[in-house]
């Protein structure tokens, strides 16, 4: 696949992913070196936000490949965010990788694209023979794996886990617009893809950058995310007055950095 020059102003270019209920996925491509970059986006977010963009410009005047997308019922893909579960959006991630990458990547994710980078890397750590493009390593912002259960489920009030059972649906109020939609789906098709419980094969370098500040991803949620990877290369780094967005320009200079150093070995 290929677009023009992947700029944040050129139109996307969509590919359709699903088989039973076909999605319809935007995705902008720069061409450029290797290892390319890949990102990752999290719930309710875009490839237009602020470290998407930055991660864009970096390519750009670094000559390198990289690669966004929007998932389904995001940003300027097809389909309901209330339709959305972590299954569906791990097959759009899967497709994109397979359809728009070559070569080594270096994977971003941020928040829940952190989950969806570890479910990338563990399916692809279990495939056999040769693969258009492969991962060089991880770069994780907030990582949030699991957290339609730990992070949602397992904090939810009686009454919120009611309404859930009963409607099907809750919507939960937000600091950065409009409540949004939670759906019992989410929840229960998000038990398929849980992590935390044992070890995580990704077959290549981590760095993890957690804000201790966090008020949505706790950073003992990042702590313990260490304990399921390789211990050999996984760098957690804490900062101590970090939030969850981490999208200060030192704190887009600390993922940059992180892209460039998983990128150079």
């Amino acid at each position: 696949m290929s677009s023009a020059d992947g700029s944040a102003g050129s139109d996307p270019v969509f590919i359709n992913v699903g088989s039973d209920v076909v999605r319809r996925i935007a995705v902008r491509a720069r061409r450029g070196d290797a290892p390319g970059l890949l990102w990752l986006g999290g719930f309710k977010s875009d490839m237009k936000g602020t470290k998407a963009q930055a991660l864009d410009e970096w390519a750009s005047e670094n000559r390198r490949a990289c690669v966004r997308f929007d998932y389904s019922g995001h940003g300027e893909s097809g389909g309901d965010f209330v339709n959305g579960t972590i299954g569906q959006w791990l097959e759009e991630s899967l497709a994109v990788f397979e359809t728009c990458c070559e070569g080594p990547q270096v994977a971003i994710g941020s928040s829940m694209g952190g989950w969806m980078a570890l479910l990338l890397a563990r399916a692809l750590a279990k495939r056999k023979g040769p693969c258009r493009a492969t991962l060089a390593g991880l770069v994780l912002i907030a990582p949030a794996p699991d957290f339609t259960e730990e992070l949602m489920w397992k904090n939810f009030s009686p009454e919120i886990r009611a309404e859930l059972e009963t409607k099907g649906v809750w919507y939960r109020p937000s600091e950065y617009g409009e409540p949004y939609p939670i759906t019992r789906n989410l929840i229960e098709e998000g038990r398929n893809h849980l992590l935390l419980s044992g070890a995580i094969n990704v077959g290549c370098p981590v760095r993890i950058l957690q804000g201790a500040q966090d008020p949505d991803v706790p950073w003992q949620h990042a702590f313990s995310l260490t304990h399921c990877l390789p211990s050999d290369d996984v760098v957690l780094t804490l900062i101590q007055d970090g939030d969850h967005r981490l999208s200060r320009p030192q704190d887009i200079a600390r993922m940059l950095a992180a892209v460039d150093e998983l990128s150079a070995g």
